[in-house]
């Protein structure tokens, strides 16, 4: 009997312990991390790719993939433009987002990274579209 209680306590912390798979609540609805991403690589342009992660993030150490694919979408706007020195200081200052926290233990700080790089990413995006369409800048 006693060995009966001793398992299912064991088994009721185990299960606990498992964890489930990295979700969240986005766009009013629970989305794994996969949908979330999927979700920013649909949306048209670094501001809304930025809002939506915003919107979604996790706190955690799951927030690098998300601000990935932010980094990506608003690259597209500007990468390829930039000459050999602005390409250098982009790099530089996205190094600068990857030291500020690197001897900080938990995840959030990963999370933290993830939005620096990603805001430097944004901030790019708007000079280089602000610079291709004066009259449309906001």
């Amino acid at each position: 009997m006693r060995f009966k209680s001793i398992s299912a306590v064991m088994a009721a912390i185990l299960s606990f312990s498992a964890g489930p798979a990295l979700a969240s609540i986005c766009l009013g609805k629970s989305m794994t991390l996969d949908e979330t991403i999927d979700a920013i690589n649909a949306t048209p342009g670094c501001e809304r790719a930025m809002k939506l992660f915003e919107d979604c993030e996790y706190g955690t150490s799951g927030d690098i993939h998300l601000g990935a694919a932010v980094e990506k979408k608003c690259e597209r706007d500007f990468l390829v433009r930039l000459e050999q020195p602005q390409k250098q200081l982009y790099q530089r200052e996205m190094r600068v987002c990857d030291r500020k926290y690197q001897n900080q233990d938990g995840t959030m700080y990963r999370s933290f990274t993830a939005f620096c790089r990603a805001k430097v990413a944004q901030r790019y995006s708007r000079r280089a579209l602000k610079a291709a369409h004066p009259s449309r800048a906001r």
